[in-house]
């Protein structure tokens, strides 16, 4: 009598076959958008590329983590390669429109590497910078941990966080500085599956790497799950003399292995004792195979067994703290090209293609089709998407009224623009709280150096535990208040970390529904530090505010390690982010409060480059009508006005004795010393702050684009200079590269002497470093002269 197969296996047996069907057409869905892209749509630039073997690799298990794991509002970052697999799966799910499939890599289309902001369908987090995509959903998860603690009324379910990584990405030195930050340890709803196909771009990873990616994890508090082997080849170990098969592969390098997979069952049969420390015996045990039989069992990895992934990732939400779980995969996974060190970026040929067709069992007619509703993977799909579901988010702007345009705070004496930031940080607290609530800072370590101590002092410093209680000390101009409903997020010393924190509080509406005013702080020259995640948050659509501060030389005896040059260059260039460099203390707060409000209408991010430097205020006049001010602030925001204007002095000839003096932020009241120094010599010098180089100069391109386009356009700098004034030489001036102002000279379509620091800097006083990089009083008045040619 037959003995009877349990019904929860018999259940589980049903469900993987259905997995299976699902698996094989995700499969050839992806291996097809990407022979489509490369042999039938025309393409005039030649191969258009795509990872045919790395999507292989990871087909089960996504398929096992979309149809077989995830719930709604679980979120996941899919490895750049794949991208196919990804939208293949979103075509079943009924999230994308089939005619996508043919574009992939093509324009309006599918990207290469899954974009929150370029694809049609919905893509959790962008990923195509290795490294950067996997550590996403970690700060995502602390965004979300962080509204949970600080808005009673957000009651969304409990959700997962997943990663799916390449094993090749682990070598990334961005995923340890996430890894090790402490915040990580306690999220207990962090799971990364990495894709252990054991192959890079070019070469086959060595087995040690594995050991050491388990104990570098497990040393941050991480759990680590192995699913190595399939039912299968468990199944041979438990046998009697099993384990020496098992100790041959587990003995064997990867390199062994992986060319063991390309070879016939006979040649597989005899190499493999070569590789045991039991040669006879073991060829004895694999004897009761035939080679076709053994061949599949050799290949028999946990990461394409359905049931293995199942019991791994439910392991995973039992544990506390965060999980990796390393599943076993082939890269070429069911492909011709599976284990080949070469196949990473190897393109099926049409006998290829046609083999796997007739292998998964797809008619030609069937090549771009989804399931037949009425089959079990039909259904299978249809119930999935509905368990997937997601509700619609609300409007932003109707989460907080909109964001004043002055908190009329009057600036007086000598101040810094670092120091106006902190005070308006704390005006608003005061004046604001409905905004002020959803604020939240971020900064490496470097919060009481950089302006935000009143702000910490009002808000505390957020931790999701509450502190260990300690004897009170003595009272402190900074108070390191922790609690629960801290606004301020103190980060290690990880710029990377600080951007890909900034990005994801940046996103905080888009994936939950309720709107944060995210600002970070950091170091200017350590902008660059944290350059790549500062990109891979603005191009998935993050809105946030960044202060860079201090900055250039004028840190004057920090030295050239701490004195940031190129910085506004960044600033400038980075699509959807306003750049501005301040000077005085109405200027900051115009642009502060704007720049909330670009956040609230998730319109654009903001940048601000301050100093430490005192100013005195006075130099600044702010007009008593309510309109002139009014004008005065767009100018502000729009990136630059004139602040000191000789038009009124009698022998006032612009083309011969007048000069434009373009200077940002620190270098405004040296600019304004070299204007009355000129004067005295008979040279009218007017002053124009750059408050803004980025909207100054999407202002120019947008204009220039409108009479390319045959449209009408304002000239360049008209609401600023008269038609005269526009054509009188420029002399720029800026603590940073020189050629961050040069541009305005060729806008103007007049001459330019633009002065800035050229050179790494060192430490020295502020007098003697301006003389050294020529942007000293006396520099400014030479190059006026050389720029009328006197």
């Amino acid at each position: 009598m037959a003995t009877a197969i349990p019904e929860t296996t018999a259940v589980y047996q049903d469900r993987d076959t259905t997995l299976r069907q699902i698996q094989d057409r995700v499969l050839w869905l992806a291996m097809q958008m990407v022979h489509y892209a490369n042999n039938e749509r025309p393409s005039p630039d030649g191969k258009v590329g795509g990872h045919q073997a790395s999507s292989a690799s990871v087909t089960t298990i996504m398929t096992s983590l979309f149809f077989d794991h995830m719930r709604a509002g679980d979120r996941i970052s899919v490895k750049p390669h794949a991208s196919p697999v990804y939208h293949a799966i979103q075509y079943l799910l009924g999230n994308l429109d089939g005619k996508y499939l043919k574009m992939l890599r093509g324009f309006h289309g599918l990207q290469a590497y899954p974009s929150q902001t370029k694809d049609p369908d919905s893509v959790d987090f962008s990923t195509g910078s290795v490294g950067l995509g996997p550590v996403a959903p970690n700060f995502a998860a602390i965004t979300e941990e962080y509204l949970r603690a600080h808005l009673h009324f957000y009651n969304r379910s409990p959700r997962r966080y997943i990663s799916l990584v390449g094993d090749a990405e682990l070598d990334e030195g961005s995923i340890w500085e996430a890894i090790s930050e402490p915040e990580m340890a306690a999220l207990d709803n962090v799971l990364w599956v990495v894709d252990l196909n054991r192959q890079s771009l070019d070469r086959i990873i060595p087995g040690i790497r594995v050991q050491s990616w388990r104990e570098m994890f497990a040393a941050n508090g991480w759990n680590f799950i192995d699913v190595k082997y399939g039912r299968r080849l468990q199944s041979a170990f438990a046998e009697q003399n099993g384990e020496l098969l098992q100790m041959c592969i587990d003995d064997m390098s990867n390199e062994a292995y992986q060319r063991l997979l390309r070879v016939d069952g006979a040649i597989l049969r005899e190499w493999l004792p070569r590789y045991s420390r039991f040669p006879r015996d073991l060829s004895r045990f694999i004897s009761r195979w035939d080679d076709e039989e053994f061949r599949s069992l050799f290949s028999n990895l946990g990461g394409h067994d359905f049931s293995m992934l199942r019991d791994a990732f439910a392991r995973a939400d039992e544990l506390r703290g965060p999980t990796v779980v390393f599943a076993y995969t082939f890269k070429g996974f069911m492909l011709p090209t599976i284990g080949d060190p070469r196949n990473h970026s190897n393109l099926l040929s049409e006998t290829q293609m046609e083999e796997l067709r007739e292998h998964i069992g797809l008619a030609e007619s069937e090549v771009w089709d989804d399931f037949d509703p009425r089959t079990a993977a039909g259904l299978a799909c249809r119930s999935t998407a509905a368990r997937l579901h997601s509700s619609t988010l609300r409007s932003p702007t109707a989460l907080t009224p909109a964001i004043p345009t002055s908190i009329d705070h009057e600036y007086r004496g000598s101040t810094s623009s670092q120091q106006v930031y902190g005070l308006v940080l704390t005006d608003l607290a005061r004046n604001l709280p409905e905004v002020a609530d959803r604020i939240v800072t971020v900064s490496p370590d470097v919060a009481s150096s950089t302006g935000l101590g009143g702000w910490i002092n009002r808000a505390g410093v957020w931790n999701r535990t509450e502190p260990e209680q300690l004897p009170e000390e003595d009272a402190s101009v900074l108070r390191w208040n922790e609690s629960s409903q801290g606004q301020h997020i103190e980060l290690g010393i990880s710029e990377n970390n600080l951007f890909m924190m900034l990005g994801q509080l940046g996103q905080s509406f888009e994936a939950n529904g309720e709107l944060l005013f995210p600002i970070g702080t950091l170091y200017d020259p350590f902008v660059r530090r944290g350059l790549d995640a500062f990109t891979y948050g603005m191009y998935s659509g993050a809105k946030f505010i960044v202060v860079g501060t201090p900055s250039g030389i004028t840190l004057a005896p920090e030295g050239g390690a701490h004195q940031s040059f190129m910085t506004p260059s960044i600033g400038a260039e980075m699509p959807a982010l306003d750049f501005y460099e301040p000077c005085f203390g109405k200027e900051v707060e115009w642009i502060m409060l704007s720049a909330l409000e670009q956040v609230r209408r998730r319109e654009r991010s903001t940048y601000l480059r301050l100093t430490s430097k005192r100013v005195e205020q006075s130099l600044f006049n702010l007009p008593d009508d309510a309109g002139a001010q009014d004008r005065l602030r767009r100018q502000v925001l729009s990136g630059a006005y004139r602040l000191v204007s000789r038009a009124s002095e009698p022998q006032y000839a612009p083309g011969e004795n007048v000069v434009n003096i373009m200077a940002i932020g620190a270098m405004i009241p040296d600019s304004i010393e070299a204007s009355e120094e000129l004067l005295r010599e008979g040279v009218f010098a007017n002053v124009i702050n750059i408050t803004g180089p980025g909207p100054l100069y999407r202002r120019y391109q947008e204009s220039i684009d409108a009479a390319v386009a045959g449209g009408t356009t304002t000239p360049f700098l008209s609401d600023i200079l008269s038609t005269e004034e526009r054509h009188a030489p420029v002399v720029a001036v800026a603590d940073a590269h020189p050629h961050s102002l040069v541009w305005i000279g060729g806008a103007l379509g007049t001459k330019i002497v633009p002065l800035g620091v050229s050179e790494f800097g060192q430490s020295g006083n502020r007098s003697d470093l301006y003389k050294e990089y020529g942007i000293d009083v006396d520099s400014i008045v030479a190059a006026c002269f050389t720029a009328l040619d006197i």
